[in-house]
């Protein structure tokens, strides 16, 4: 009898566990809402865990419990050390050049924070200029983004601890290597994810946006309301700091700006979401100026891209979907169009040694094309390859950097020469695998409606696609947000051991412009998921993989979308990875940036948006009774974008529906946040457990 015990499959191991899972207290509390009762019994587990001693207890039991059932995959510990070789090469972040000076991240191997590198002038040997590695005991604390002042020579810094979105801003000299006693806090990213920070050009201080203190006990909760604009003397204390900026009648309001290249004119955007509500222009110089209404559109975007000779000139979305330039002159307040929309979709651009250097997406794949400031096309700049281009930027001698990535090409740094248009390598990393040996392919498939939707696989070299085999289907669709060619280290564990990937362009993206994202947002969201069952049904058709051998992954609206499309089609998967998920489609917009999702989910508030959100919303309606795939959600306890409790009430009404035999469970990371500033430890430990969960779920063999 006791070797018939040991005998027994992992499967009836995993079954036993899940039926022992942690059960989850359920209260009464529910809302009325325009005439429907909603209940919400797990509203408790909304507390911040690192304050309430209940749903820390919650969070310890879950825990352990996904540990003992994640402990018995076959192959996890093995995948683990693959994942960390997979690793251990250089990665090379955007660079940044100001006055003689080129700034670049690069995490050398295993390091679990990116140190910032500088070259100190053309030619010189690199040399490090600030390592986080040393700043905290469990390599929590990251550097999240650098600002080097007009010359480069100071750096202003955000420090990111534990992955919380708040930042603390510092200041280094680069010669010296010497930190400054200047220290601001409660800065944290627009609405728009980009940290602002742009130098005065005589070094005196900086503009930066910062939000009010908040309540100690709601300070990872509290909603981001109230950003204001200010500017820093260096030298003096951040109470001190000069309001320059503010929207007290409307605290939704989020503020981003770009400061011109000559330092004189600061350019203001006010948005809600993706969409601004007004474009102004301040000057400087003149502390009694009040901000110009350049614009006023609220369904529009600008970006300013340079300055030429008092002329300013803007990417917009204005009357162009794929987006168009303009160029902007305060003195008769006109805008003209410089560069008309096309085809392809125009995603960023710059000016540079008198050109317009823009960068665009021709069916998710980049290119790179020259302008004349009067739009005169000047032809083509060759890439590396098919990929994605990130962090234009004009360097000491005339030359353009950008970093390059693809599916099997790892991020490198390249330099390109505008007047051959020409690319070559800069700081290129070798990667741990041969690039021959990965493949890639885009194939279009329909729709329910019949919009044609874009979508990249990539397998192992002569990997028989039409051969059924354990996939992982991959996606997002929403705010605007562009899925294009990338390298994954992580993704390659999967691929190496014969598993296929496939990542669809869902409309709620960016790929083909304002058109595509409005497609598949507020009223339309529907669509994403139409596209993501769709993306599913056609791996299937063509052979490429089979409903038990499929499973699917996203993260924060892409978390959602996995729960919205496993709820409306359990069937179809035999596994699910949803990641820091905004889960609760009624509650979203009372905590942190939600009130910002709005724009692209709809306002609960609103009584046509609440019926289109309570029709998705993952946490209500999971469909006792039918069987579901194994799933594995997983958050951090210091999330305070889309903050734990989505996930938390999520998993506590699955595990308490009748969804069938499969395992239900929730990883939750320890001081980590939504993504960004995770250690290379965690991401291994993480991916690892997540890869082996799908794996045994999908039936493909980690083991040889």
């Amino acid at each position: 009898m006791r070797h018939m015990v040991l005998g027994l499959s992992l499967g009836l191991i995993l079954m036993t566990s899940v039926n022992a899972a942690p059960v989850t207290r359920a209260d009464s509390t529910s809302d009325v809402m325009f005439g429907v009762t909603v209940a919400d019994p797990y509203r408790w587990l909304e507390a911040d865990v690192r304050q309430d001693a209940q749903v820390k207890d919650w969070v310890d039991q879950q825990n352990q419990f996904t540990q003992a059932t994640l402990s018995t995959l076959p192959g996890r510990a093995a995948l683990a050390a693959r994942l960390g070789a997979l690793m251990d090469y250089d990665r090379y972040g955007a660079p940044i050049a100001a006055g003689k000076h080129l700034f670049f991240t690069r995490s050398s191997g295993l390091q679990n924070q990116a140190p910032l590198y500088v070259i100190d002038a053309p030619g010189a040997t690199p040399r490090l200029l600030i390592d986080p590695n040393g700043w905290a005991g469990d390599h929590a604390t990251a550097l999240a983004s650098t600002h080097p002042s007009h010359d480069g020579g100071l750096v202003a810094y955000q420090i990111q601890d534990g992955g919380t979105d708040w930042r603390q801003v510092r200041v280094i000299e680069t010669r010296t290597g010497k930190i400054l006693p200047d220290q601001l806090d409660w800065v944290k990213f627009s609405s728009w994810n980009i940290p602002r920070l742009s130098w005065a050009k005589d070094n005196s201080g900086f503009f930066y946006t910062r939000f009010p203190k908040p309540d100690p006990a709601q300070t990872f909760q509290t909603q981001a309301l109230n950003q204001a604009i200010y500017f820093h003397k260096l030298g003096t204390d951040q109470a001190a700091d000069r309001l320059v900026y503010a929207t007290p009648d409307q605290p939704d309001l989020g503020h981003d700006f770009d400061l011109t290249d000559d330092g004189a004119s600061l350019v203001i955007y006010s948005h809600r979401g993706e969409h601004q509500a007004q474009l102004r222009l301040l000057d400087v110089h003149d502390p009694h100026a009040k901000p110009m209404v350049v614009k006023d559109r609220p369904d529009a975007a600008f970006t300013l891209i340079g300055k030429d000779h008092g002329t300013l000139y803007f990417t917009t979305d204005m009357d162009a979907p794929r987006g168009q330039i303009l160029a902007f002159d305060p003195k008769t307040d006109m805008f003209k169009t410089v560069v008309s929309q096309n085809t392809a979709t125009l995603m960023a651009a710059r000016l540079h040694q008198g050109l317009i250097v823009a960068e665009y997406l021709e069916d998710v794949k980049a290119a790179l094309h020259l302008f004349k400031l009067d739009g005169t096309p000047q032809g083509s700049a060759s890439l590396p390859g098919i990929g994605s281009i990130a962090g234009l930027t004009s360097a000491p001698g005339g030359d353009l950097y950008y970093t390059f990535s693809s599916f099997n090409t790892p991020t490198g740094i390249y330099r390109l020469d505008v007047k051959t248009k020409t690319s070559s390598p800069f700081l290129v990393p070798k990667a741990p695998i041969d690039p021959a040996s990965i493949s890639v392919s885009q194939v279009f498939y329909p729709s329910k409606d019949g919009t044609k939707i874009p979508m990249f696989i990539i397998a192992k070299t002569g990997l028989d696609l039409t051969t059924p085999r354990p996939t992982l289907l991959y996606g997002y669709g929403g705010f605007n947000i562009s899925l294009t060619p990338g390298y994954s280290p992580t993704r390659l564990g999967w691929i190496e051991k014969g598993g296929v990937l496939a990542i669809a362009n869902l409309r709620g993206g960016g790929e083909y412009g304002s058109a595509w994202h409005d497609a598949g947002r507020g009223t339309h969201k529907q669509n994403v998921f139409d596209d993501f069952i769709a993306a599913a049904e056609f791996l299937i058709a063509r052979g490429t993989t089979t409903k038990t051998q499929l499973a699917i992954q996203g993260g924060s609206n892409g978390g959602l979308l996995v729960g919205a499309v496993v709820n409306q089609r359990p069937d179809l998967f035999a596994a699910a990875l949803p990641a820091v998920g905004v889960m609760d489609m009624l509650r979203f917009h009372l905590f942190t940036e939600g009130a910002s999702w709005i724009a692209d989910y709809g306002d609960p508030r609103d009584e046509q948006g609440f019926k289109t959100l309570i029709a998705y919303s993952p946490y209500h309606t999971i469909k006792s009774g039918v069987d579901y795939p194994a799933i594995l959600a997983t958050t951090a306890d210091t999330d305070d974008r889309v903050v734990p409790g989505h996930t938390f009430k999520y998993v506590a009404a699955l595990q308490a529906a009748a969804i069938g035999p499969k395992p239900h469970l929730v990883r939750i990371e320890t001081r980590a946040g939504h993504g960004a500033g995770k250690p290379t430890d965690k991401i291994i430990a993480e991916y690892a457990d997540m890869w082996a969960f799908i794996a045994y779920h999908t039936g493909l063999d980690l083991t040889h």
